[in-house]
């Protein structure tokens, strides 16, 4: 798990109350310039002091004094004059030879905390090549909340935590909701195919994403919102086509599909720059980005499904062998060649949708 740190050494006036809100959400320390904001912190956060330009002579209930490795000297040589008192360093990155003083020390200090003046990840990038058989923990300073996954997925797997300073209250929490947010894994249900219907010419959509999507990999889609049924990506080869890893040639356009863990949206309102989750024949989901949705007429395909508890699933589809299902393993199962019998994997939302939200209200779907 990324850690979150709260800054409040600029906190005037408001220091108390964000060390309650992030002590609260459970956050993994709180950074302070003065000792003094560090007493009576409860032990479930680390206290960390980043003085100014002078170290105090005395540290106080600090667990970890961050310093600045040209100003005040290397975090082991401080260490080694204060026993019993952990060093780690403060690197400003904003030029050549400041991001040179922060590889060597992601490489050399049991912390590093760095802040990077320009808006391009490449320093970090090279920092966390530096560091990639390195044991310390790298926090990266972070302006808003909302940035926080950018800098957490630098080269995959970004720094071990992230650092703000926050300017009113609800914003550590915001951070805490930005860092923490997982995408479920979605209890996938089998199906039995009931009947294949020609249902003639209409516009389907394939949802192209900016990423590579697994063999085991799809979208859920489905003519009703609480009953889905998993398309798999093109990741397969075929005879007359090269296989494009990133596509899923989902379904009719009014089909919903799932944004992401929570949220439906119609086929047809998927926007590049937007969002649809990915789900893998286990279960397992994540957020993926939208980079084209491609809406043709074709002729259509209609599925229709039940499931164990009586509940009825529909899903169109293009009316072609090269569109396929997943089934239970991760079974590819070409939509033409399906029968009334046959097993495929679909999930079974529960609840009725408005605008995408999932709500508790009387609602037909047939």
């Amino acid at each position: 798990m990324k850690q979150c740190w709260l800054d409040i050494r600029a906190a005037e006036g408001l220091k108390s109350v964000l060390c309650q809100e992030a002590i609260h959400r459970g956050f993994d320390a709180i950074v302070a310039d003065d000792p003094a904001d560090l007493a009576g912190l409860p032990p479930t956060v680390s206290r960390v002091l980043l003085p100014g330009k002078e170290l105090p002579d005395a540290f106080g209930d600090a667990d970890l004094v961050i310093v600045d490795p040209v100003q005040h000297g290397e975090p082991g040589r401080l260490a080694a004059r204060h026993p019993g008192v952990r060093f780690g360093a403060h690197v400003d990155v904003t030029d050549a030879d400041s991001l040179a003083v922060a590889c060597a020390s992601v490489t050399r200090d049991p912390v590093t905390v760095l802040r990077f003046a320009d808006p391009t990840n490449i320093p970090l990038e090279i920092v966390l090549a530096a560091a990639a058989d390195a044991h310390g923990l790298i926090v990266t300073t972070v302006e808003r909340a909302a940035d926080a996954p950018v800098f957490l997925g630098v080269l995959e797997h970004g720094p071990d935590g992230v650092m703000l300073a926050p300017s009113a209250p609800g914003e550590a929490g915001r951070l805490k909701d930005a860092v923490e947010r997982r995408s479920p894994d979605l209890e996938l249900t089998e199906l039995t195919v009931t009947a294949i219907t020609h249902a003639g010419m209409g516009e389907r959509a394939c949802v192209d994403t900016c990423t590579y999507l697994a063999r085991d990999e799809g979208i859920l889609v489905g003519s009703r919102a609480k009953a889905l049924v998993l398309c798999v990506s093109e990741t397969h080869p075929l005879p007359y086509m090269p296989t494009r890893p990133f596509r899923v040639n989902a379904g009719a356009i009014m089909s919903y599909t799932l944004a992401d863990g929570e949220h439906t949206r119609y086929l047809s309102e998927l926007r590049a720059g937007g969002t649809v989750l990915a789900v893998g024949a286990d279960g397992r989901s994540r957020p993926v980005v939208v980079g084209r949705v491609k809406i043709e007429t074709r002729p259509l395909l209609s599925i229709d499904a039940v499931a164990e508890g009586g509940e009825a699933v529909n899903v169109i589809v293009q009316d072609d062998w090269h569109v396929r299902i997943l089934g239970p393993g991760g079974a590819v199962l070409n939509s033409t060649a399906l029968q009334p019998g046959d097993r495929i994997l679909g999930y079974l939302p529960r609840r009725e949708r408005h605008v995408g939200y999932p709500i508790d209200e009387l609602c037909y779907e047939q």
